[in-house]
Protein backbone atom coordinates (compact mmCIF):
# COMPACT_ATOMS: atom_id res chain seq x y z
CA UNK A 1 0.00 0.00 0.00
CA UNK A 2 1.32 3.30 -0.59
CA UNK A 3 3.32 4.91 2.09
CA UNK A 4 1.79 6.20 5.12
CA UNK A 5 -0.73 3.78 5.29
CA UNK A 6 0.74 0.51 6.48
CA UNK A 7 -1.38 -2.39 6.00
CA UNK A 8 -0.82 -6.25 7.78
CA UNK A 9 -0.68 -8.89 5.62
CA UNK A 10 -1.92 -12.46 6.38
CA UNK A 11 0.85 -15.07 7.66
CA UNK A 12 -0.79 -18.00 5.86
CA UNK A 13 -0.54 -21.18 3.41
CA UNK A 14 -3.20 -18.98 1.31
CA UNK A 15 -3.30 -19.59 -2.75
CA UNK A 16 -1.75 -16.54 -4.61
CA UNK A 17 -4.98 -15.60 -6.14
CA UNK A 18 -6.23 -14.68 -2.73
CA UNK A 19 -5.01 -11.22 -1.22
CA UNK A 20 -6.41 -10.12 2.54
CA UNK A 21 -5.00 -7.49 4.50
CA UNK A 22 -5.83 -5.60 7.55
CA UNK A 23 -5.54 -1.75 8.10
CA UNK A 24 -3.90 -0.06 10.89
CA UNK A 25 -5.12 3.50 12.20
CA UNK A 26 -2.00 4.46 10.99
CA UNK A 27 -2.24 7.30 7.86
CA UNK A 28 -5.16 8.68 7.10
CA UNK A 29 -7.12 12.31 7.77
CA UNK A 30 -9.00 11.39 10.73
CA UNK A 31 -8.63 13.77 13.59
CA UNK A 32 -9.06 12.74 17.17
CA UNK A 33 -9.93 10.53 18.91
CA UNK A 34 -10.69 8.73 15.75
CA UNK A 35 -6.73 10.05 14.65
CA UNK A 36 -5.37 7.51 11.74
CA UNK A 37 -7.53 5.80 9.13
CA UNK A 38 -10.76 5.58 10.60
CA UNK A 39 -13.12 3.22 8.15
CA UNK A 40 -16.21 3.40 10.37
CA UNK A 41 -18.80 5.44 9.64
CA UNK A 42 -21.33 4.78 12.55
CA UNK A 43 -18.60 5.91 15.49
CA UNK A 44 -18.61 9.98 14.78
CA UNK A 45 -16.17 10.45 12.85
CA UNK A 46 -16.28 13.57 10.51
CA UNK A 47 -18.37 11.94 6.97
CA UNK A 48 -16.28 13.77 4.88
CA UNK A 49 -13.23 11.93 6.77
CA UNK A 50 -14.12 8.40 7.09
CA UNK A 51 -15.11 9.00 2.49
CA UNK A 52 -11.20 9.85 2.27
CA UNK A 53 -9.58 7.52 4.29
CA UNK A 54 -11.60 4.70 2.34
CA UNK A 55 -10.68 6.46 -0.79
CA UNK A 56 -6.63 6.14 0.04
CA UNK A 57 -7.73 2.78 1.13
CA UNK A 58 -9.13 1.91 -1.87
CA UNK A 59 -6.58 3.44 -4.57
CA UNK A 60 -3.56 2.07 -2.22
CA UNK A 61 -4.69 -1.25 -2.32
CA UNK A 62 -5.49 -1.39 -5.90
CA UNK A 63 -9.09 -2.75 -4.99
CA UNK A 64 -10.88 -4.42 -8.15
CA UNK A 65 -13.97 -3.08 -6.48
CA UNK A 66 -16.06 -1.00 -3.41
CA UNK A 67 -15.28 -3.44 -0.49
CA UNK A 68 -19.18 -4.64 0.79
CA UNK A 69 -19.46 -2.59 3.81
CA UNK A 70 -21.47 -4.48 6.19
CA UNK A 71 -23.72 -2.95 9.90
CA UNK A 72 -22.56 -5.58 11.88
CA UNK A 73 -24.66 -5.94 14.66
CA UNK A 74 -22.82 -9.09 16.86
CA UNK A 75 -25.35 -11.69 15.34
CA UNK A 76 -24.50 -14.54 13.23
CA UNK A 77 -25.68 -13.01 9.84
CA UNK A 78 -23.50 -14.14 6.71
CA UNK A 79 -24.09 -11.53 3.00
CA UNK A 80 -22.41 -13.74 -0.17
CA UNK A 81 -24.53 -11.22 -2.43
CA UNK A 82 -21.92 -9.42 -4.92
CA UNK A 83 -23.20 -5.86 -5.37
CA UNK A 84 -21.62 -4.27 -2.28
CA UNK A 85 -24.08 -1.59 -0.65
CA UNK A 86 -23.52 -0.12 2.90
CA UNK A 87 -26.16 -0.82 5.27
CA UNK A 88 -26.77 -4.43 5.25
CA UNK A 89 -27.36 -6.21 8.37
CA UNK A 90 -24.25 -9.02 8.62
CA UNK A 91 -21.49 -10.06 10.71
CA UNK A 92 -19.55 -12.21 8.04
CA UNK A 93 -19.56 -12.07 3.96
CA UNK A 94 -18.65 -15.17 1.90
CA UNK A 95 -17.52 -15.21 -1.84
CA UNK A 96 -17.15 -17.46 -4.64
CA UNK A 97 -16.68 -14.84 -7.35
CA UNK A 98 -13.06 -12.74 -8.74
CA UNK A 99 -13.41 -9.14 -7.71
CA UNK A 100 -15.58 -9.08 -4.70
CA UNK A 101 -14.51 -7.45 -2.04
CA UNK A 102 -14.93 -8.41 1.07
CA UNK A 103 -14.55 -6.72 4.56
CA UNK A 104 -15.49 -6.31 8.32
CA UNK A 105 -14.57 -3.60 10.75
CA UNK A 106 -13.31 -4.36 13.91
CA UNK A 107 -11.52 -3.05 17.00
CA UNK A 108 -11.12 -5.33 19.58
CA UNK A 109 -13.87 -7.88 17.82
CA UNK A 110 -11.60 -10.64 16.25
CA UNK A 111 -11.76 -10.76 12.39
CA UNK A 112 -11.23 -14.37 10.80
CA UNK A 113 -10.04 -14.86 7.43
CA UNK A 114 -11.17 -18.10 5.75
CA UNK A 115 -10.42 -19.84 2.66
CA UNK A 116 -10.60 -22.59 0.51
CA UNK A 117 -7.27 -23.85 -0.21
CA UNK A 118 -8.14 -24.59 -4.46
CA UNK A 119 -8.60 -20.63 -4.14
CA UNK A 120 -12.17 -20.26 -5.16
CA UNK A 121 -13.88 -19.68 -1.73
CA UNK A 122 -13.66 -16.80 0.48
CA UNK A 123 -15.29 -14.95 3.72
CA UNK A 124 -14.12 -12.93 6.38
CA UNK A 125 -16.27 -12.79 9.75
CA UNK A 126 -16.67 -10.27 12.65
CA UNK A 127 -16.18 -12.62 15.80
CA UNK A 128 -16.63 -10.75 19.04
CA UNK A 129 -18.24 -12.90 22.12
CA UNK A 130 -21.34 -12.30 20.82
CA UNK A 131 -20.75 -13.54 17.62
CA UNK A 132 -18.98 -16.80 18.52
CA UNK A 133 -21.58 -17.33 21.21
CA UNK A 134 -24.59 -16.69 18.22
CA UNK A 135 -21.82 -19.06 15.61
CA UNK A 136 -20.75 -16.79 13.17
CA UNK A 137 -18.11 -19.05 12.49
CA UNK A 138 -20.30 -21.71 12.25
CA UNK A 139 -22.51 -20.11 9.67
CA UNK A 140 -19.79 -18.78 7.37
CA UNK A 141 -18.09 -22.29 7.20
CA UNK A 142 -21.51 -23.59 6.21
CA UNK A 143 -21.38 -20.99 3.05
CA UNK A 144 -18.23 -23.63 1.79
CA UNK A 145 -18.67 -26.08 -0.96
CA UNK A 146 -15.24 -27.24 0.53
CA UNK A 147 -14.84 -29.24 2.86
CA UNK A 148 -13.54 -27.90 6.31
CA UNK A 149 -10.27 -29.99 5.64
CA UNK A 150 -9.98 -27.75 2.89
CA UNK A 151 -10.12 -24.74 4.47
CA UNK A 152 -7.74 -22.29 6.07
CA UNK A 153 -8.32 -19.60 8.25
CA UNK A 154 -6.16 -16.67 10.20
CA UNK A 155 -6.75 -15.04 12.78
CA UNK A 156 -6.27 -11.41 13.16
CA UNK A 157 -5.62 -8.36 16.01
CA UNK A 158 -8.44 -8.24 18.61
CA UNK A 159 -8.37 -7.92 22.27
CA UNK A 160 -6.05 -10.41 24.18
CA UNK A 161 -6.30 -12.47 26.87
CA UNK A 162 -4.53 -10.33 28.80
CA UNK A 163 -7.35 -7.87 28.74
CA UNK A 164 -10.51 -9.26 28.42
CA UNK A 165 -12.74 -8.90 31.37
CA UNK A 166 -16.27 -10.75 31.24
CA UNK A 167 -18.79 -11.96 33.57
CA UNK A 168 -19.84 -15.23 34.70
CA UNK A 169 -21.97 -14.95 32.53
CA UNK A 170 -20.26 -15.10 29.57
CA UNK A 171 -17.96 -18.07 30.32
CA UNK A 172 -21.52 -19.99 31.33
CA UNK A 173 -22.91 -19.82 28.06
CA UNK A 174 -19.48 -20.92 26.26
CA UNK A 175 -19.17 -23.67 29.15
CA UNK A 176 -22.68 -25.05 28.26
CA UNK A 177 -21.70 -25.07 24.16
CA UNK A 178 -18.62 -26.69 25.04
CA UNK A 179 -17.19 -28.38 28.33
CA UNK A 180 -13.80 -27.54 26.63
CA UNK A 181 -14.65 -24.27 26.58
CA UNK A 182 -13.36 -23.41 30.32
CA UNK A 183 -9.54 -23.56 29.26
CA UNK A 184 -10.12 -20.36 27.69
CA UNK A 185 -11.54 -18.46 30.71
CA UNK A 186 -9.01 -17.30 33.83
CA UNK A 187 -10.40 -16.08 36.96
CA UNK A 188 -9.77 -12.01 37.15
CA UNK A 189 -11.61 -11.25 40.10
CA UNK A 190 -14.73 -12.65 41.85
CA UNK A 191 -17.56 -12.99 39.34
CA UNK A 192 -15.12 -11.86 36.48
CA UNK A 193 -13.16 -13.61 33.89
CA UNK A 194 -10.35 -13.21 31.57
CA UNK A 195 -11.37 -14.72 28.12
CA UNK A 196 -8.99 -15.46 25.29
CA UNK A 197 -10.86 -14.81 21.88
CA UNK A 198 -8.51 -16.41 20.29
CA UNK A 199 -8.60 -19.75 21.91
CA UNK A 200 -12.39 -19.88 22.15
CA UNK A 201 -12.37 -19.07 18.43
CA UNK A 202 -9.78 -22.17 17.32
CA UNK A 203 -12.05 -24.31 19.81
CA UNK A 204 -14.90 -23.33 17.74
CA UNK A 205 -12.60 -24.09 14.14
CA UNK A 206 -11.70 -27.14 15.06
CA UNK A 207 -15.04 -28.32 16.21
CA UNK A 208 -16.19 -27.98 12.31
CA UNK A 209 -12.64 -29.81 11.18
CA UNK A 210 -10.28 -27.31 10.60
CA UNK A 211 -6.77 -27.95 10.71
CA UNK A 212 -4.92 -25.35 9.36
CA UNK A 213 -5.38 -22.03 11.29
CA UNK A 214 -2.84 -19.36 11.79
CA UNK A 215 -2.45 -15.79 13.42
CA UNK A 216 -3.75 -14.89 16.71
CA UNK A 217 -1.03 -13.35 18.56
CA UNK A 218 -2.02 -9.17 17.86
CA UNK A 219 -3.82 -7.77 20.91
CA UNK A 220 -5.31 -3.96 19.84
CA UNK A 221 -5.45 -3.12 23.44
CA UNK A 222 -1.78 -3.16 23.93
CA UNK A 223 -0.76 -1.68 20.79
CA UNK A 224 -1.98 2.12 20.53
CA UNK A 225 0.12 2.94 18.08
CA UNK A 226 -0.91 0.27 15.66
CA UNK A 227 -4.51 -0.86 16.61
CA UNK A 228 -8.00 0.82 17.69
CA UNK A 229 -9.60 0.15 20.59
CA UNK A 230 -12.98 0.33 21.86
CA UNK A 231 -12.68 -1.48 25.22
CA UNK A 232 -9.35 0.55 26.20
CA UNK A 233 -10.55 3.91 24.44
CA UNK A 234 -14.22 4.13 24.10
CA UNK A 235 -15.12 6.80 21.15
CA UNK A 236 -12.51 5.56 18.44
CA UNK A 237 -12.31 4.45 14.75
CA UNK A 238 -12.35 1.06 13.09
CA UNK A 239 -9.83 -1.38 11.26
CA UNK A 240 -10.79 -3.24 8.30
CA UNK A 241 -10.24 -6.73 7.67
CA UNK A 242 -10.25 -7.45 3.78
CA UNK A 243 -9.92 -10.18 1.57
CA UNK A 244 -10.30 -10.82 -2.23
CA UNK A 245 -9.41 -12.96 -4.54
CA UNK A 246 -8.53 -12.81 -8.26
CA UNK A 247 -9.46 -15.07 -11.20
Amino acid sequence: MRRGLPVLRPDWPAPANIHAVVTTRAGGVSLPPWDGLNLATHVGDDPAAVAENRRLLREGLKLPSEPLWLEQVHGAVVCDEPAPAEGRCADAGYSDQPGVVLAVLTADCLPVFLASIDGQEIAVAHAGWRGLEAGVLEATLDRFAAPAREIIAWLGPAIGPGAFEVGDEVRAVFVAHDPHAAAAFRPARPGHWLADLDLLARQRLAARGLASVHGGDLCTVSDPARFYSYRRDGVTGRMASLIWRAS
